[in-house]
C-alpha cells in the first residue's frame, strides 16, 4: 500500500491550532488579491494571477491538514 496515496485521499479532520491556520492564510491571500484587483487591467493574465492564487491557497491549506 502507498503511504502517499492513502494520506492524499484521506479525510483530515482538523486538529487543534490548525482552523487559525488556514484562516490567516485565507485573510493574506485575499490582502494579494485586493491588490491584484486595483493595479492590474482586467486580462487574461489578472485571471490567471486569481486562480492561482486560489490554487496557492489550497495548497497551502492541504500541506497543512496533510502533515502536521
Amino acid at each position: 500500500m502507498n503511504s502517499q496515496i492513502e494520506n492524499n485521499f484521506m479525510y483530515h479532520s482538523p486538529k487543534e491550532g490548525q482552523p487559525e491556520k488556514y484562516t490567516a492564510i485565507r485573510e493574506k491571500a485575499k490582502e494579494l488579491a485586493y491588490l491584484i484587483d486595483e493595479v492590474c487591467p482586467n486580462s487574461r493574465e489578472k485571471s490567471v494571477a486569481f486562480t492561482n492564487l486560489e490554487t496557492a491557497v489550497m495548497w497551502a491549506n492541504a500541506s497543512i491538514a496533510r502533515n502536521e
